[in-house]
């Protein structure tokens, strides 16, 4: 079986091919990425010499790079993970998450449309975000049927893009799945995303930048459950079907950054009022949902899944790998990832 994955060198996409190509030697796995910004050939040296893996550079947005990649590997299966996922810079600059995120899908759509041929044995998995959903209140949990209600350029571009997969299914008869995850942690994550933002600027002693009050609610998820649970949906779920997937971990946002600063000041012997000492609550953003909660009994029932580890426990294993992955840490952030902190951050001020 050919697996072709999008976006395999960012951060969803890298562990997942980390965890599966050794799994399954047996299949072969090809890695379809721009290398945008947040994507790095670095988070793949474990399996970049393995003969089940192969690295092929194309641009969603190109239809020609799509057909020539689908014509060279004539993929059984596609994770489609490629996307532009920050809502910070979808606020900044919406241009690039409506090209990649519909234009893109749309592009691999038809590359699929065209290559499948009608085979019901091949099949699309579209992997998107909670966002979609918008903002809960205190109570509530999103459900797979649950109206979208976008606040954001991202998540309205992701909403549009599940639109027109599940379009294509009903339309053309395309062998698909959806599923719209909680917010992922873990290794590899590129350092403008919460968690390993306050690693990293905690470790350099710079202010951590929390919004609002930081009392907004997330479901965590940490990224290798995330990818188990793709695996199976795959495999198992049902053509057409919608999952969500979560590890029932709500916790505020304020809260993840105190156990990020508890967890380094035991594992750096540091007093801990030292660390907190670095919390400066920031001007909110513009639309800022107030809380995500996912009901994932739907892939629990019918597909056997259910998430592992504990926020505490992922978080352990998060910290952990920054500090001992240094080099890879300094060859992400680059030039651009470093004027980006600052042209976002600079004019919030403290609250």
């Amino acid at each position: 079986m050919v697996i072709l994955v999008t976006g395999g060198a960012g951060f969803i996409g890298s562990n997942f091919l980390n965890i599966f190509v050794p799994r399954f030697p047996e299949h072969q796995f090809v890695n379809f990425d721009k290398l945008t910004y947040a994507a790095n050939l670095e988070s793949l040296d474990a399996v970049a010499d393995l003969p089940n893996y192969a690295f092929h550079r194309g641009d969603l947005c190109n239809p020609a790079d799509l057909k020539n990649a689908f014509d060279r590997v004539l993929p059984d299966q596609v994770f489609h993970f490629a996307a532009e996922s920050h809502v910070d810079r979808s606020i900044s600059g919406p241009g690039e998450f409506i090209q990649t995120n519909i234009v893109g899908t749309f592009n691999l759509l038809e590359a699929c449309r065209a290559a499948f041929g009608g085979d019901s044995a091949k099949t699309l998995l579209h992997v998107s975000t909670d966002e979609v959903y918008g903002s809960l209140g205190d109570t509530g949990l999103f459900v797979e049927t649950t109206a979208y209600d976008p606040s954001s350029p991202y998540s309205a571009s992701k909403a549009a893009s599940d639109h027109l997969v599940r379009a294509y299914s009903r339309t053309y008869g395309m062998n698909v799945r959806v599923t719209n995850c909680s917010n992922n942690y873990g290794p590899r994550q590129f350092p403008e995303k919460l968690i390993p933002l306050m690693i990293l600027n905690a470790l350099e002693g710079k202010a951590l930048p929390v919004y609002g009050a930081g009392t907004n609610v997330r479901d965590w998820l940490y990224v290798t459950d995330h990818c188990e649970a793709l695996w199976t949906v795959m495999q198992e779920g049902r053509p057409g079907q919608t999952y969500n997937i979560g590890g029932s971990n709500e916790v505020q946002n304020i809260a993840i950054v105190k156990a990020v600063c508890r967890i380094l000041a035991n594992r750096l012997n540091k007093p801990i009022e030292e660390l907190e000492g670095l919390i400066t609550y920031v001007a909110d953003r513009p639309g800022h949902d107030f809380r995500y909660a996912i009901d994932a009994s739907k892939a629990q029932d019918e597909l056997g899944w259910r998430p592992t580890l504990s926020v505490e426990q992922g978080l352990e294993l998060t910290v952990d790998w920054y500090l001992q992955n240094t080099a890879w840490i300094q060859h992400v952030r680059s030039g651009e990832y470093r004027n980006w902190i600052e042209q976002n951050y600079a004019n919030r001020g403290a609250n």
